[in-house]
């Protein structure tokens, strides 16, 4: 069934069973006493008056149906009883616009008891048929689509907080990036700056005495070059010590992702073990993007009150997995997060699993070779 039909399900149902009551009505007056001009058109009247309920909104909806119990009372002084279903159809009505307690439904038994001209074991079937339609309507469809509308906008802030703290540990994992860039920019000035202008110095007076005295120039150049050696030394121990670390920054980023999840209550943990350091700089952007995916899969649909992430470094493997305890699944569909997540593990030459089941959690495997 469609979203649109499932929506107007009961309001289509509802017109069926006022129309059908009205007619049911109708034929115990007329197979007592004939057509009567004035019941048809106070039954219209009836119609239009309860027909237009759905269309009004506000907390006096009820004086719609109130208004058709003011209707009923010349039907009943000129059909009698005849009029006692749609008495019935018309307190269901009145009860349905209040958030009330299903005991209050058993104050319509008295109305059911009237006697009218009609075999009590139909009267009884069909009075029970719409209440439960009604007490269905009221107390299991209307709450499960409210709820459903509720979980949609947590969704949906859900995803708008996921997204924007991505792109702020994104920003503030580029800025540490930029910091370190400076920092190494500057301790390259400070260390060659004065070598490099020495070394010019030296090569303009080696210049001027290349004719003159070349002994003495020839000292000043091996001299100069000696000092230009020592200063690519330099730099590349300058490297060694200020580059920044891939695994550095991945952690940071995989921390703030549970700091994150914490913070939207969903208590999230970081484990490792192993010596993480042989972990290589694609594998860790492997690691951190199925992260991301993973945990913002879980924030969004496990309903969830736990996140596990744990990355073990073995001999010749990188195992990571990711876990929640929320509701899981029966069946797995690819969508683009998934479907980025395999071709991911493809390139790294890794394996991609998923372990899940009904009210059994969820939960991501990666396997990635140490040379992947």
């Amino acid at each position: 069934m469609s979203t649109n039909l499932r929506s107007v399900f009961f309001r289509a149902a509802r017109i069926v069973l006022l129309l059908s009551y009205t007619a049911y009505s109708l034929f115990l007056y007329f197979a007592e006493a004939g057509v009567s001009y004035p019941a048809l058109l106070l039954s219209a009247v009836y119609i239009s008056a309860l027909a237009s309920k759905d269309s009004f909104r506000g907390k006096f909806v009820f004086l719609l149906p109130v208004a058709g119990v003011v209707i009923l009372i010349p039907l009943f002084l000129i059909g009698g009883n005849a009029f006692v279903p749609l008495l019935f159809f018309t307190c269901l009505e009145i009860l349905s616009c209040f958030k009330i307690d299903t005991r209050w439904y058993l104050l319509l038994l008295p109305v059911a008891l009237i006697p009218c001209p009609s075999e009590v074991f139909v009267k009884i079937l069909l009075y029970a048929v719409t209440a439960l339609l009604y007490l269905q309507n009221n107390y299991v469809v209307e709450p499960y689509r409210e709820q459903m509308y509720e979980d949609t906008l947590k969704e949906q802030g859900l995803k708008r907080d996921i997204e924007r703290k991505e792109v702020e540990s994104r920003l503030l994992a580029e800025n540490r990036i930029l910091e370190e860039r400076a920092a190494l920019s500057q301790t390259l000035h400070d260390k060659l700056g004065h070598n490099i202008n020495g070394s010019i110095y030296q090569l303009e007076a080696a210049k001027l005495l290349l004719n003159q005295d070349p002994d003495k120039s020839q000292s000043m150049i091996q001299a100069v070059i000696d000092q230009l050696r020592t200063g690519m030394d330099e730099i590349r121990a300058i490297l060694r010590k200020e580059r920044p670390e891939k695994k550095r920054l991945a952690m940071v980023q995989l921390y703030n992702l549970c700091e994150d999840c914490s913070s939207k209550g969903v208590k999230a943990e970081l484990q490792t073990e192993g010596d993480i350091s042989l972990i290589t700089d694609r594998q860790w952007e492997v690691i951190l993007d199925n992260a991301f995916e993973a945990v913002s899969n879980s924030m969004k649909y496990s309903k969830c009150n736990r996140i596990d992430i744990k990355i073990v470094a073995m001999n010749k493997m990188v195992r990571c997995s990711i876990s929640d305890d929320g509701v899981g699944c029966t069946a797995i569909t690819d969508g683009m997060g998934i479907a980025g997540m395999r071709q991911r593990m493809r390139t790294a030459g890794g394996v991609l699993d998923f372990e899940t089941g009904a009210n059994a959690g969820f939960t991501v495997n990666m396997l990635i070779p140490m040379g992947g």
